[in-house]
């Protein structure tokens, strides 16, 4: 029988914040000794994972002790970078309020990406997760800070409605800001004072492992951690909106083979038999061929340090990596984890990439990487979609016309399915149910 807490989790449709929305309850249902709390917060520019470490410390820290509990953890560590020093005092003072033993503060070097699972959990525990495998395997479990904000209010009976995220760049109003769920990104923008430049294109997430959106007509999910405002030949959206077969034609053309994306590549320094300078050779019809001979590519994390400051010839490995992980996905086949720690590179520790440095190679110094604005924001209508996390989309049990308040359930999981709920995140009027999407009107 599910525990409490999961039963919470679970009917409150909370999902992993910080990456692709694993849906928490299978993190919770699973036994551990330790969890690691993810406030690496390593993509440049994205501040509110910080904001509320600061200031929701001892909400964060609530949801944290219920998945321990649950997950009979003897260990909370909190994982953040030194240099989130208010955070750190917030956090330093709820735990010793809170009493020393069960919960700890690791603070984390200032390098990208110290944000990925694998690497925190060399960081913080001193044990390597293996090749294609999971924090599981070595006894924890990594959770974001607004995924245990989530838990924590999921306890109290409030289900994911809202998203804090961050607005950032070519905005007038630079904030970090709390909105509802489905919230267009247009009215997000606008809120925010509107771009200051003419032409633009928008970022969802950071500027590594973020996606540019085709339009502003784009809604906010329970997974946008930001939106970029940045030019549309800016280095960071040049880069992830070029046309894969070109990208693949260039790469083929003009890779030198220098090995530097595989040198840098924070997998490989974990001992993970990834080599993204030899996949770089690697033609799709190859993969087609002999998908067993670059099965590799499945363990590219794609966190973009190949793509974005290793490459000195501006090429793509974490686009052809991800073109392989296609196909061989397409194919049925897996990583097959032997479950041995791997041996890290004896260089690992020099070939962190700092995050000053990779500021500047991207183009982004002359931001503020801190917002300090901190705003709520409720907008007409919002545009929530059934499918935000891994798994299948929620099942919608609402109609049009149908009149809706906060918290109600608009979208449940399939039966036997993995999958997360769905509610209403405006008290409104259903207007319409179409291609995935519930709009509700105030």
């Amino acid at each position: 029988m599910q525990h409490t807490t999961v039963q919470h989790i679970k009917a409150a449709g909370v999902v992993g914040a910080g990456g692709a929305g694993l849906p928490t309850h299978i993190k919770a249902d699973a036994k551990v000794d330790v969890v690691l709390v993810n406030g690496a917060s390593c993509e440049p520019m994205l501040a509110s994972d910080p904001y509320l470490m600061e200031r929701e410390t001892d909400t964060m820290l609530d949801g944290l002790e219920a998945i321990m509990e649950c997950t009979g953890a003897t260990r909370g560590v909190v994982c953040l970078k030194a240099k989130h020093a208010e955070a750190v005092a917030a956090l330093q003072a709820a735990v010793a309020r809170r009493g020393a033993g069960r919960l700890e503060v690791f603070l984390l070097g200032d390098f990208y990406p110290a944000g990925d699972e694998h690497v925190m959990v060399r960081e913080a525990l001193g044990k390597t997760v293996p090749a294609g495998g999971i924090p599981l395997q070595v006894g924890a479990v990594v959770a974001n800070v607004e995924t245990l904000y989530n838990v924590a209010e999921a306890i109290k009976g409030k289900p994911v409605t809202h998203r804090w995220l961050t607005i950032a760049c070519e905005v007038n109003k630079p904030m970090v800001v709390r909105v509802p769920v489905g919230t267009l990104v247009e009215d997000v923008l606008a809120f925010a004072g509107g771009a200051r430049i003419a032409k633009y294109s928008v970022v969802d997430g950071g500027p590594m492992m973020g996606r540019v959106l085709e339009s502003t007509q784009a809604s906010v999910t329970k997974t946008t951690s930001g939106l970029l405002v940045l030019p549309p030949d800016h280095t960071v959206v040049s880069g992830k909106v070029m046309e894969p077969e070109r990208l693949r034609r260039i790469t083929n053309t003009i890779c030198c083979q220098c090995s530097f994306c595989t040198d840098l590549c924070p997998r490989n320094l974990l001992g993970h038999p990834l080599r993204p300078h030899k996949l770089m050779r690697v033609s799709p019809e190859q993969a087609q061929a002999d998908p067993a001979a670059v099965r590799e590519a499945m363990l590219c994390s794609e966190c973009g340090i190949c793509e974005k400051f290793a490459c000195p010839m501006g090429v793509s490995p974490r686009e052809v990596n991800a073109q392989i992980k296609k196909t061989l996905r397409e194919k049925g086949i897996r990583w097959e984890s032997t479950g041995l720690s791997p041996e890290n590179n004896p260089f690992r520790e020099c070939r962190t990439v700092a995050t000053k440095r990779l500021v500047q190679r991207l183009d982004l110094a002359g931001y503020d990487p801190h917002p300090h604005a901190v705003e709520h924001f409720t907008p007409s209508h919002v545009r929530i979609p059934l499918h935000q996390h891994i798994g299948a989309p929620a099942l919608c049990v609402v109609s049009a016309g149908q009149k809706v308040h906060v918290g109600d359930v608009i979208g449940e999981i399939p039966e036997g399915a993995m999958g997360a709920r769905v509610h209403a995140s405006l008290d409104g009027v259903v207007e319409s149910v179409a291609n995935g999407f519930v709009t509700i009107r105030a």
